[in-house]
């Protein structure tokens, strides 16, 4: 049976999800260890992917926030009312940090997918009140740029 157009965009999309999954896991790794990236990269490597290569959109999500850092906590501080980095939870700013870097570097995907994803990953990796904190922070991020 050949594959279908919606099998391989599904295929993409689980796909890029559990990359986004592994990015958030080595992000937080990052920010609460203060351990450099290589390092975790090294030791989650080691210990939870069992030395293969990360995809390749786990390894441009994590370097991209890496590298793009302090312009997206910028951004995070100038959208997030009331709440300083170091307030929010340590797995809604990282996903928050993701989709900040997704929305503003990554103009092959749409923002609203990156708003979509981050969502999901509040309401799997967080509390009951991480999906709609990254909602509103984000959505004022989109009607600010």
């Amino acid at each position: 049976m050949p594959l279908t157009s919606s099998f391989s965009s599904d295929a993409v999309v689980v796909g890029r999800r559990k990359a986004r999954e592994l990015a958030l896991q080595i992000l937080y790794e990052v920010d609460l260890s203060k351990q450099s990236l290589p390092d975790v990269l090294s030791s989650f490597a080691d210990h939870f992917h069992s030395r293969r290569a990360l995809d390749e959109f786990t390894t441009r999500i994590v370097r991209g926030v890496t590298a793009h850092r302090d312009e997206i906590d910028r951004c995070l501080k100038e959208c997030s009312e009331n709440w300083t980095l170091g307030r929010m939870s340590a797995v809604d700013r990282n996903i928050l940090r993701m989709a900040v870097f997704e929305i503003l570097w990554c103009a092959d995907i749409p923002r609203p997918v990156s708003i979509n994803e981050a969502i999901e990953l509040g309401k799997k990796f967080g509390n009951e009140k991480s999906a709609p904190f990254i909602n509103g922070v984000l959505d004022k991020i989109g009607h600010s740029g």
